[in-house]
């Protein structure tokens, strides 16, 4: 005969609900008791976040790949903020960096 999932889809169900409700439990004690306590610490952000290359692919529709790639390059060795390798290795200025590697921007492109 043919195999038919049907006859255990009440089963698969129950679990599904089960899981369903599980996670909503661990996630609301996961807020309640981790995370309620956590403070961004914007100083200590504000350093790794300005000297990840990936900031430089916001760069490449303005200055192309391969100079991107050097300055992303550049400034992983060097451990420096793209923004100041992008400044050196550019025609663009500082102001035209700060808008291109907003980083709120690139996460939020629509707001």
């Amino acid at each position: 005969g043919s195999f038919q999932l049907n006859v255990m889809f009440p089963v698969v169900a129950l679990n599904l609900l089960e899981s369903i409700q599980l996670l909503a439990n661990v996630s609301r004690l996961l807020a309640d008791k981790a995370m309620a306590g956590f403070e961004i610490n914007h100083e200590g952000i504000q350093g790794p976040l300005d000297r990840n290359p990936i900031l430089v692919t916001a760069l490449n529709n303005v200055i192309g790949y391969e100079l991107g790639a050097r300055i992303a390059k550049q400034a992983y060795k060097e451990n420096r903020a793209v923004i100041d390798v992008a400044e050196e290795m550019t025609d663009l200025t500082r102001e035209q960096l700060k808008a291109l590697l907003d980083p709120a921007k690139l996460a939020y492109p629509h707001d």
